[in-house]
């Protein structure tokens, strides 16, 4: 993963929470929104309403009252790299259910972005927003582990109700993805609190 910090009294003055990945976050859930309302409307759809308003107001909130303390030059993570192969990718792995074309592609490419929507906040990470992260990782660990003890109970019937072809493996994989991507850093989160640090330490290149 990108390293973020060496643990230096300065640290502080230039990170904080990442508006690519507030950004990141609201594309997908508009996305799975839309395909909640016309796919599969449950109580999965006004948990992400919900969540979708909270992050619109995040971005309201550095975008126009915070934008002052915003550190725009160290949020640069080009995003189109993550949009344009998610979409790509989408087009071409995504649910094999008999909805419309456009929607199951729609689908795929919510999951898709959501597996890697935290990318950005991981290079700008301070003592506030490591708790925020700390509890995205551990929130993706127990969906990863749901998902795989949810395979391994139903055995067969919850993959079977994916679809068929690799849509089914691509879900759990980007599951995975997501977990992996932030257990570096609660590994490190982990051991900066254990070690008394009151600045997350982080290896430098």
């Amino acid at each position: 993963m990108n390293q973020m910090s060496t643990c230096s009294p300065n640290f502080l003055e230039f990170i904080g929470l990442s508006l690519k990945s507030q950004e990141l976050t609201a594309l997908f859930l508009a996305v799975r929104l839309y395909c909640s309302f016309v796919m599969e409307y449950d109580i999965h759809t006004l948990l992400d309403s919900a969540t979708l308003i909270a992050t619109l107001w995040v971005i309201y909130m550095i975008r126009f009252k915070l934008a002052s303390s915003y550190m725009g030059d160290e949020d640069n993570f080009a995003i189109f790299y993550m949009v344009i192969p998610c979409a790509v990718l989408s087009l071409f792995v995504h649910p094999s259910t008999g909805h419309h074309l456009l929607n199951r592609i729609f689908w795929g490419f919510s999951v898709y972005i959501e597996a890697v929507s935290v990318l950005p906040q991981l290079r700008m990470v301070e003592p506030f927003t490591a708790h925020y992260v700390f509890a995205l990782g551990i929130a993706r660990f127990l969906s990863c582990a749901h998902w795989i003890l949810q395979v391994l109970d139903s055995r067969g019937p919850l993959v079977a109700a994916l679809g068929y072809g690799l849509w089914p493996s691509m879900v759990l994989l980007s599951e995975l993805v997501q977990t992996l991507i932030l257990t570096d850093f609660c590994y490190y989160y982990v051991k900066s609190v254990v070690g008394g640090q009151l600045v997350l330490c982080l290896p430098s290149q």
